[in-house]
Formats: structure tokens, C-alpha cells, sequence
């Protein structure tokens, strides 16, 4: 029984772990080559994830420069990133294109704090639902396999991991809008 509580923690490390990258892809007034992540660039008939068809760099604070491999994709690196949701312009000098990254205005960081307390309490809810479902299978197993002591020890124990791991989102959350937060 004590095989399928792992599972369930499984679960709910890879939660958090999504919720990790998603945090990744939001910028916070510095750049931060993860805002890329999602971008795919069509590549000889392929989609092509960015970082596959040249180099990503930071040279300053708020610079982004990508050197493509090969030079006639830059229209269309430009074009996947205008497309795309991050909300900057490319500029490209003919070989790099160079992502700048504004100053964040105090409400856009507001804004960018409540999207980030929206995704924590949307990891909460799949981490309760991992639960519920655990809770679920164990009830199922009464009937025949085990005890009913033991079922209740099995709820306490998802229990027990569903509080640590809600604790551990409060705390990735709070550092998050504490760095969006800082200027």
C-alpha cells in the first residue's frame, strides 16, 4: 500500500515541478532566456524549439540576443517571437536579434503577481485533486484488502504529503512575487 502513496507523491512532485518551469517563462523586469521555452521556429519543413537553431545569451540585465546558425531564419525567429505571447519586439542587425526587456511598471508588476498567485492556486487544486483521487482508490481497496485502520492511516498519510507539498507552493509563490516585486 505504501508503493501506491509513492505514486501519488510522484504526482505531486511533478506538479510542483510544472509549476517551476511555468514561473520560468514569466518575466520580471530582467531577461531571463526562459521566456524562449515555448517558442518554435519553422525549421526546414520542422518546428523547431529556439534554442535548436542558434545561440540564446544574456549580455546585459535586460538583453536577450539570439545568434541563429543559420542566417535566413531571422525573419523567421522574428516572426515566432512576434507571434508569440512575451510581448516584446525583436530587433536584428542581420546576423543577431536582440530581444530588449523594458522596466516593468508598478502595475504590470501587480498584474504579473496576481498571475502568479493564480497559477499557485491552480497547482493546489491538481495537488487536492491528486488526494481526492488517492483517497478514493484507498476506499476502494476496504472492501477487500485491507483494513479499515489501515485505510484511515493511508489517508493520513496523503494527507500529510498533500500539506507538505501545499506549504511548498505557498513558499515558491511568495518567492516569486517577491522578485517580480523587487525593482
Amino acid at each position: 500500500m505504501k508503493e501506491q502513496l509513492v505514486t501519488y507523491d510522484e504526482k505531486m512532485k511533478k506538479t510542483i515541478e510544472h509549476l517551476i518551469s511555468d514561473y520560468q517563462t514569466i518575466r520580471a523586469g530582467r531577461a531571463n532566456p526562459h521566456v524562449l521555452d515555448k517558442i518554435a521556429v519553422s525549421y526546414y519543413g520542422a518546428m523547431t524549439p529556439l534554442q535548436g537553431v542558434g545561440n540564446i545569451s544574456v549580455p546585459e540585465p535586460r538583453i536577450i540576443q539570439i545568434a541563429p546558425w543559420d542566417k535566413s531564419l531571422i525573419k523567421e525567429i522574428e516572426k515566432a517571437i512576434m507571434s508569440s505571447d512575451i510581448g516584446i519586439t525583436p530587433s536584428d542587425d542581420g546576423s543577431v536579434i536582440r530581444l530588449v526587456f523594458p522596466e516593468l511598471t508598478e502595475e504590470r508588476r501587480k498584474d504579473l503577481v496576481k498571475d502568479v498567485r493564480k497559477k499557485g492556486e491552480e497547482a493546489k487544486v491538481a495537488i487536492r485533486n491528486i488526494r481526492r483521487d488517492g483517497n478514493d482508490a484507498f476506499k476502494k481497496l476496504s472492501k477487500t484488502e485491507i483494513s479499515e485502520d489501515e485505510i484511515k492511516d493511508l489517508q493520513d498519510d496523503i494527507q500529510k504529503i498533500t500539506d507538505k507539498y501545499i506549504k511548498e507552493i505557498d513558499g515558491i509563490i511568495e518567492d516569486k512575487a517577491k522578485e517580480i516585486l523587487t525593482v
